[in-house]
């Protein structure tokens, strides 16, 4: 399955988070072509996410503090939305739990009847 923009955008900014670097090696960290990423960097440099750092010669990128802080959202909204599928999962058996114990209480009410008796 194609990945989406934000997708392809999320990769950019988790392959910057730690390190610098060039276009051609963004662009095997992300598994994408440099056409493609040269063209989300122009984004994401326009919205002031991306920096581009001279150093020796060579045109780096990095993220900047918004950058960052916009990836750690993302990252926290992934999470989110792992826990909330994962809660399903459990929440569903535990929905039918009481109906059991309710049956239990009330087999337990018949039999002290019973008793009576």
């Amino acid at each position: 399955m194609r990945k989406s923009k934000l997708e392809l955008y999320e990769d950019v900014l988790a392959a910057l988070v730690d390190k610098y670097l060039t276009v051609d090696s963004l662009s095997y960290a992300c598994n994408m072509d440099c056409v493609a990423v040269k063209q989300r960097l122009d984004f994401l440099m326009k919205n002031g996410l991306v920096q581009e750092n001279q150093c020796s010669k060579k045109m780096l990128l990095s993220l900047t503090t918004r950058g960052l802080a916009i990836y750690k959202t993302l990252a926290i909204t992934r999470r989110l939305e792992k826990l909330k599928t994962t809660i399903k999962m459990i929440d569903e058996p535990l929905q039918a739990l009481p109906s059991l114990s309710k049956h239990n209480e009330e087999a337990l009410k018949r039999t002290r009847r019973n008793e009576n008796y």
